[in-house]
């Protein structure tokens, strides 16, 4: 999920156009195209909002993400469901990725109406693999992870008393799914949608474009005024996925019209595509340019925090220090890969980076 880490990166934003000033309330539908509806839930995280669209559907609607498993969320679905009436009712669930805030309450909604939940192969396994994980204890991998990247013997502890907290925001997924796959084109009432698949903020992350229409469900692979968590876990401590973002965001330059109206999960509608594709990119190298100069002396994971996200992070605040120390990693195994940096391992298993003579 995009937290407000990284939007330091791009010393200026480019200007985009908002062409609705007004936001909806929780749980209330706001037209933004014929037969598109803006809807707005709120999140228990850092980032306190997350928006979801309703597509017509025949007699229907398609919804595309739902928001997590809490009261809050599932009362203002119960509400707006309400007042639809047997008039009209969800035809399909499309999942953009699999972070809570986008599938928690997929499942409940999709065993409720007996319809689809549509999501990427990747996306789907990958969200039925971190549930698993609910209420288990921290594999040592995990453990290990974190230690290496120079967290303290305390936060430590606390990340081990709230692992497996990510099932506790999704509702079981259906033991079943439709894929979604790069370049399909669907049909949801009379538009067509095409899937275009990005990565790097998630494995296989679905935005879906109506070129006819001029309409880009953009997910959280583009936002306007904040940049997705690029971050390496545990699980694949050694990717590089913030190269897979890059060549993401040039993907959609290239496939997706600049003109079209870009309906983001996080922020407000826009226009002005590429030139936020342009300056997501611009910042990230500006980050790595930054980082590079910070890591002419040996520094672990922790220790460019500063450098990456213009602010320290507190050590208690398990949540921001686990995104940051991602992100970190991600910048770092990046630089690694393109041959930039050196890296030892002290006696307590804790890696110190530092920038090859000559790179840079």
């Amino acid at each position: 999920m995009p937290d407000t880490l990284t939007d330091s990166r791009a010393p200026e934003r480019p200007r985009l156009v908002y062409p609705f000033p007004d936001k909806p309330a929780h749980g209330q539908r706001l037209e933004v195209a014929p037969g598109v509806h803006w809807l707005r839930m709120p999140l228990p995280f850092h980032l306190d909002h997350i928006n979801l669209w309703t597509l017509a559907d025949g007699d229907g609607y398609a919804i595309v993400d739902t928001g997590t498993r809490t009261e809050d969320v599932i009362g203002l679905w119960q509400t707006l469901f309400e007042a639809d009436g047997a008039a009209s009712r969800p035809t399909r669930v499309i999942a953009t990725h699999m972070h809570p805030d986008h599938v928690g309450a997929a499942g409940w909604i999709t065993r409720r109406f007996g319809i689809p939940l549509w999501m990427t192969r990747q996306e789907y396994l990958s969200c039925r693999i971190a549930a698993a994980d609910t209420g288990r204890e921290p594999p040592p991998d995990a453990i290990a992870f974190y230690r290496q990247a120079g967290w303290s013997a305390r936060a430590i502890e606390i990340y081990r008393g709230r692992f497996g907290r990510f099932g506790l925001y999704i509702h079981a997924l259906p033991e079943s799914y439709r894929r979604l796959y790069d370049g399909q084109v669907m049909a949801i009432g009379t538009r067509r949608w095409r899937v275009v698949v990005g990565s790097g903020h998630s494995p296989e992350h679905a935005c879906l474009y109506c070129a006819e229409d001029g309409l880009l469900i953009s997910g959280d692979q583009v936002l306007p005024r904040i940049s997705s968590n690029i971050s390496v876990n545990p699980m694949e401590p050694d990717a590089d996925p913030l190269a897979d973002w890059l060549a993401s965001l040039d993907k959609l330059r290239r496939e997706v019209s600049d003109d079209v109206l870009v309906l983001p999960a996080h922020n407000e509608p826009f226009r002005g595509l590429h030139a936020r594709l342009a300056a997501l990119a611009s910042g990230q190298q500006l980050a790595l340019e930054r980082l590079r100069r910070r890591l002419r002396e040996p520094r672990r994971a922790i220790d460019v925090f500063a450098s990456l996200f213009g602010r320290p992070v507190p050590e208690g605040d398990v949540s921001l220090l686990n995104l940051a120390t991602g992100e970190s990693v991600a910048c770092l195994n990046h630089l690694l890969q393109r041959g930039e940096l050196d890296v030892d391992v002290d006696d307590h298993g804790v890696r110190w980076y530092r920038l090859r003579a000559g790179a840079g």
